[in-house]
């Protein structure tokens, strides 16, 4: 049987906050991704990509990361190697597959959208950790 949690009005401040917060850096980091000419969802994929360093990145690995269907990650890939922004690489190990690696264009560019990213988290860091942090007492009560 699931156990009712009592919450209070605090506790439902604190989840809007959290929601908030997270809300206007993704509205921010998407700004800026639209700045440097790109959609949010491609910034994201970009972002993706270079995070796993020499990782290999499947197109099925972009389609769960990112939360979208295996089609769509094929249509975003297209979009972001049209531009010049990524490439597709025959796995050596096996043909059939495909690895996704950014272009060197495509690394300058994440790398400025993230730069700009970060700077904003070092400045909304601090409410951030501080609405995390209190969201958290309201899961300890239980």
């Amino acid at each position: 049987m699931t156990r009712k949690i009592s919450l209070r009005t605090a506790d439902y401040a604190r989840l809007a906050a959290f929601r908030y917060a997270l809300r206007s850096f993704l509205h921010f980091s998407e700004a800026a991704a639209s700045r440097a000419g790109l959609t949010g969802q491609q910034y994201q994929a970009m972002l993706y990509v270079r995070s796993r360093g020499e990782a290999p990145v499947s197109i099925n690995d972009l389609a769960t990361e990112l939360l979208i269907r295996h089609n769509s990650a094929v249509g975003l890939t297209d979009r972001l190697v049209t531009q010049g922004l990524m490439v597709r690489e025959r796995a050596v190990e096996d043909r059939r597959r495909v690895r996704l690696a950014l272009t060197a264009r495509g690394e300058l560019l994440v790398g400025q959208v993230a730069n700009v990213s970060r700077r904003k988290l070092k400045q909304a860091g601090p409410d951030i950790h501080r609405v995390v942090g209190e969201l958290a007492s309201v899961w300890e009560r239980d």
